[in-house]
């Protein structure tokens, strides 16, 4: 795979620094073949937080054994503006988002398929979403923008989440996005 620079950023969580993706990847194959017959969700989402001269962008990636514990970590863009339109910056989100979604070729996606793949009969299952931070209400201001970024999350084969079921966006994205 061509490594572009984005490419490059490093992930991190509370026991590691500096983490390649490749390092991410295998930290969720080790924690899927923890429990081979569990039920997962790789749940990606992306928050950011206008600040003082820069807007923070912070992409999470969860995986979830249902009813049995995640492993999770952040990685944090910075754009070196004030980003002050709700589009452009929700549309920001969800790009990198997509970008983390494209780091899961067919192949990464078909190893972790085969890890659940011999149990699926006794109800073992893998699902990947996209947690996009906006919401359908009335009073919400990114409610205009739902068709076309869940259309997009949908084009690239996860199954799209809104508030109040996106949280890996709204809620432990952004809990780093408030953080200089």
């Amino acid at each position: 795979m061509r490594q572009y620079p984005i490419h490059n950023i490093p992930f991190q969580n509370l026991q590691e620094k500096n983490m390649s993706f490749e390092e991410v990847f295998d930290h969720i194959v080790e924690f899927m073949k923890l429990n081979p017959s569990g039920n997962y969700r790789l749940m990606f989402g992306t928050d950011s937080q206008v600040h003082k001269k820069h807007t923070v962008f912070i992409t999470g990636i969860v995986i979830q054994q249902v009813g049995n514990g995640v492993w999770a970590c952040i990685r944090k863009v910075t754009i070196p503006r004030r980003m002050t339109q709700l589009h452009e910056r929700i549309s920001h989100e969800l790009s990198l988002t997509e970008e983390i979604v494209s780091m899961f070729t067919e192949e990464r996606k078909n190893q972790l398929i085969d890890i659940v793949l011999p149990a699926v009969y006794q109800g073992a299952t893998f699902i990947m979403e996209g947690h996009i931070d906006i919401g359908i209400g009335k009073r919400n201001k990114t409610s205009e923008f739902v068709k076309e970024m869940v259309a997009r999350m949908e084009s690239m084969g996860v199954e799209p989440k809104i508030k109040p079921n996106a949280f890996v966006a709204s809620s432990y994205a952004n809990r780093y996005t408030k953080q200089e």
